[in-house]
């Protein structure tokens, strides 16, 4: 697939949140090197509507690889919409807090401060996809308080910490990776471990992708060290494959 406007042979991305800064930081480096143009698109790992990348590739999006949870690529591997043998592990993230720039620095240092924390939120915001589902689901029923805290869920997380960033919230929680170089927020610490979820993101080739073995590059790229620094940058840990 090629754009009209541009020769270079094309791989379309299509990625959630949890990966996507460091992402972003990478591809420049990997376009230069190759010559092969990356056209991105997002989507949600998982949730429903039209946001989330199960929907999207239900109802036609054009996609070489997927980025996104493993949570929600098993889901599409279910679905038989994942190559066989394409799957390669990128990067970890645990599930961190972040408050608006200048505003106090809120403790979840521990079980009991972080409870704290969530009750005296005037609102508490996050994503609809698999760290707030794990939030919802998890998280506030183990430490009472799922029928307690003020919370709003977004379709993405760039939605949620956006709305901190203006002031519509106190805190905003999901992947550290989504909180961190977001313009207005400040991430104050990750969750205790008691109630952690580090998700692991990966990329994987759709089963019907245009263009396999530039897909196939791309992903080997992303698993190599030439992302690791990209990868590092927004609170991740490298799942390197040794190559590259």
């Amino acid at each position: 697939m090629t754009s009209p406007s541009d020769s270079r042979p094309t791989v379309t991305v299509l990625i959630s949140g949890g990966f996507d800064l460091a992402y972003r930081k990478a591809i420049p480096d990997f376009e230069q090197e190759t010559g092969i143009k990356i056209e991105t698109r997002s989507g949600a790992s998982q949730g429903s509507g039209p946001k989330t990348i199960r929907y999207q590739l239900d109802h036609g999006a054009e996609v070489d690889v997927v980025i996104l949870s493993n949570e929600g690529l098993h889901e599409l591997i279910d679905a038989n919409l994942i190559a066989e043998g394409s799957i390669a592990e990128l990067a970890t993230a645990p599930l961190a807090a972040a408050v608006q720039t200048g505003a106090p620095r809120s403790d979840v240092s521990s079980v009991a401060a972080l409870t704290q924390t969530l009750l005296d939120a005037r609102l508490v915001v996050m994503p609809a996809s698999t760290s707030g589902l794990f939030i919802q689901r998890e998280i506030l029923p183990a430490l009472g308080v799922a029928d307690k805290v003020r919370l709003k869920v977004y379709p993405r997380g760039t939605d949620s910490a956006a709305a901190l960033a203006a002031g519509e919230a106190d805190l905003a929680l999901g992947p550290i990776s989504e909180l961190v170089n977001s313009p207005g927020v400040e991430p104050v610490g990750v969750l205790p471990d008691e109630v952690q979820l580090v998700q692991t993101f990966s990329a994987a080739m759709r089963a019907t992708a245009k263009n396999p073995d530039l897909a196939k590059r791309l992903i080997a790229f992303l698993q190599s060290d030439k992302a690791e620094a990209a990868v590092r940058q927004v609170g991740m840990e490298p799942l390197r494959s040794g190559r590259g």
